[in-house]
């Protein structure tokens, strides 16, 4: 009977040779690229990146979130965006470190609230659908009725107990340099920004930018209607320069706090 070749048979030459082929095909892994096919489905990196700069009591930032950055989850370009909430807006920190809000205690109280649950419920879906609600009830007119929003979206009232321990104020204070870091600075509510991009006042255009924003293989169906303009910033805000914004301005909220706080001074 035959015995099976020792490994000391084999000449030094075939385990060099196999060496040589496994070191080849690991640096192969390393160097293709991932499967491309993801892409089509929104792959992380073809997402356009929207962020919205508001306050909770502001109207135009209710009407906005209520009417029109809905539209996101209504069609199927929520597939192709990174949707970022940042409530802080024309807020500001004062030399007391006390945080003012431009309108009032509910505002602040409020923009924790939402600030709160966006962090504890990171998931698009979950946030947004408890920052509608409450912000349905402000345009409404309803706001102190924010509680009923937790059991509306079926969300937890771990918030509360965020606002309660402090751990809100930190969020908002995050919140607040990111704010006061933007480029250019905000200089009103909403402000909405595609991919670094300001879209100051052209904002409720925000469907148009996305779409010229997104370099992903398959286009939205919310992307291919016909009716999406091809304008630039600049020349959509020469339409806007002499009609009514909708919008809560960042120099009106600082100086009716400074024109209120001399009156009481004297």
């Amino acid at each position: 009977m035959k015995m099976p070749p020792s490994l000391h048979s084999f000449p030094r030459s075939f385990f060099f040779c196999c060496f040589l082929l496994l070191s080849l095909f690991l640096l192969l892994l390393l160097l293709v690229p991932p499967s491309s096919s993801s892409s089509s489905s929104g792959a992380p990196n073809d997402k356009v990146t929207v962020s919205l700069y508001y306050e909770s009591l502001c109207p135009y930032c209710a009407d906005f979130i209520v009417n029109h950055l809905v539209r996101l989850f209504q069609t199927d370009l929520i597939s192709i965006v990174n949707l970022r909430l940042v409530p802080w807006g024309n807020a500001w920190i004062a030399p007391n470190a006390s945080i003012i809000c431009q309108h009032g205690e509910d505002e602040c109280f409020l923009n924790t609230i939402e600030a709160c649950t966006i962090t504890i419920y990171p998931d698009m879906m979950q946030h947004f659908r408890f920052v509608e609600c409450l912000e349905r009830l402000s345009l409404e007119g309803r706001h102190r009725q924010w509680m009923n929003c937790f059991q509306m979206t079926g969300l937890g009232t771990s918030p509360i107990d965020c606002y309660t321990s402090g751990n809100g104020k930190t969020i908002d204070l995050r919140y607040a340099k990111e704010t006061s870091e933007l480029k250019p600075l905000h200089r009103f509510v909403p402000w909405v920004v595609v991919n670094n991009q300001a879209l100051q006042e052209d904002y409720r255009n925000f469907v148009t930018y996305i779409c010229r924003a997104y370099k992903g293989q398959v286009i939205p169906s919310a992307c291919r209607s016909s009716s999406l303009s091809a304008r630039t910033y600049d020349e959509s805000n020469e339409k806007v320069n002499n009609s009514f914004i909708p919008v809560c301005y960042a120099d009106e909220a600082r100086n009716l706090t400074i024109h209120f706080g001399n009156k009481i001074k004297q």
